[in-house]
């Protein structure tokens, strides 16, 4: 059951979800169930607001502010990160349910304004103790730190996200599920989540009085700087009022550093999304008794032994502040040679990725069993054939390329049938 008057337009929802734009009449449901997709509503302004970016930032600065190498990264990590939904449930959403179910204490209403907004802010603060704990305890940054691997700042570092942090976040919101209905739940964890896309920008530099209550790009932008005095400031989702009244907020003064403060200057995704857990292990590796063992992952990440819980930073690499039209070239320039790999030209490297998109958005459509889906997987095949016919793609081993085109030809015509009769 949902309230009378939220029949409204999907897209029009998936746009103003991703700015808190939502009214609790039209966003309160009685069943999980009946809750939107909000996120899966709102890809598509999720491209148009990153190609928005891209003219925008190019026309200002005579620069693309998204680099291939990175953008190609980042949107990697967050397709990666939504694998798990593929087995399960959300984490946070089925513990949520189960607290809900077997231990509530009280049940607030759920079509009432009063819960949603309740709702709203226990969410957010929720956020604000996960996000902190995501850069105080060493094993829980070995997740987060995908986030923040990037050296860039712009929309795409938003997709950039960990695939294991899921699987401890959810434990920070589990003390609403004593009062406050799964639905609800369901519908403010997706919003908190959507606003935060777009604060990951340049382009917008202040927001005048709203800069006092809520998270901004100007805020955000110190969070992700590795400068000393960005580290571990700004945790806030959609309101910044929690870092001012705990002592994390920082303004933004002289140019923001962004990424890791050691950074990794690599783009394989399993190492942006694992190394750091190696890293702990070894480095608990190296101390002899278990107290400085287990301190290893339970304090802050530079700590070490002889220091306070949460280290210090002594030991950064020192900032380096280097011209924004010198990043690019620069950046990609070191990732190729260091691996001594052939460099492909921008084109080329377009063209792969938007296979793996087709790809990746043709098995939605199978998943979601859609009308188009035959269709669209007929397209992808025969892009297959090409890529394949002119070796920008090859087989795990020369002796597949013959079974290789055979299979894509039949599927071919198997999607040809199926498409002729939908």
């Amino acid at each position: 059951t949902v309230l009378p008057d939220i029949q409204t337009n999907s897209n029009s929802a998936g746009a103003r979800a991703m700015f808190f734009m939502l009214t609790p009449n039209e966003s309160s449901f009685e069943k999980v169930e009946d809750v939107p997709q909000y996120v899966q509503q709102a890809t598509p302004f999720f491209v148009g607001l990153m190609t928005l970016e891209l003219v925008v930032g190019f026309l200002k600065t005579g620069a693309p502010v998204i680099t291939i190498s990175d953008g190609i990264t980042s949107l990697s990590a967050g397709m990666v990160s939504r694998l798990p939904l593929l087995l399960m449930r959300g984490c946070e959403l089925s513990a949520y349910m189960h607290v809900w179910n077997h231990y509530r204490l009280v049940e607030l209403p759920w079509d009432s304004a009063w819960t949603w907004w309740f709702t709203f802010l226990g969410v957010d603060f929720g956020y604000y103790w996960v996000h902190r704990f995501a850069h105080e305890v060493a094993v829980l940054w070995a997740a987060h730190q995908v986030h923040h691997s990037s050296e860039y700042y712009n929309l795409t570092t938003a997709l950039r996200q960990s695939v294991t942090q899921p699987f401890t976040s959810w434990v920070f919101y589990l003390p609403m599920a004593l009062a406050v209905p799964p639905s609800i739940f369901a519908v403010h964890i997706q919003l908190n989540l959507l606003y935060q896309f777009w604060i990951h920008t340049e382009l917008i530099r202040d927001l005048g009085p709203l800069e006092w209550i809520l998270n901004t790009p100007k805020h955000h932008r110190v969070h992700h700087g590795r400068n000393l005095y960005c580290i571990d400031k700004n945790y806030g989702g959609i309101l910044i009022i929690w870092d001012r009244l705990f002592g994390t907020f920082a303004q933004e003064a002289n140019q923001v550093v962004y990424g890791l403060v050691f950074p990794i200057k690599r783009f394989e995704i399993l190492y942006v999304q694992l190394h750091y857990y190696l890293y702990l292990w070894k480095k608990s590796k190296t101390y002899k008794t278990i107290s400085n063992k287990l301190s290893t992952f339970l304090n802050g990440p530079s700590w070490k032994p002889g220091k306070r819980r949460l280290g210090d930073h002594n030991d950064n690499p020192k900032v380096c502040i280097i011209s924004k039209d010198k990043m690019p070239s620069c950046f990609i320039t070191h990732h190729f040679d260091r691996h001594n790999t052939q460099i492909l030209s921008q084109l080329t490297i377009l063209g792969m990725t938007g296979y793996v998109l087709l790809t990746l958005t043709s098995l939605g459509f199978l998943i979601d069993q859609r009308p188009s889906s035959a269709v669209l997987e007929l397209f992808r095949c025969v892009v297959m054939m090409t890529l394949l016919r002119y070796n920008y793609m090859k087989p795990l081993a020369p002796s597949l390329a013959v079974p290789t085109e055979v299979s894509a030809t039949v599927m071919c015509g198997v999607q040809f049938k199926i498409g002729s009769r939908t």
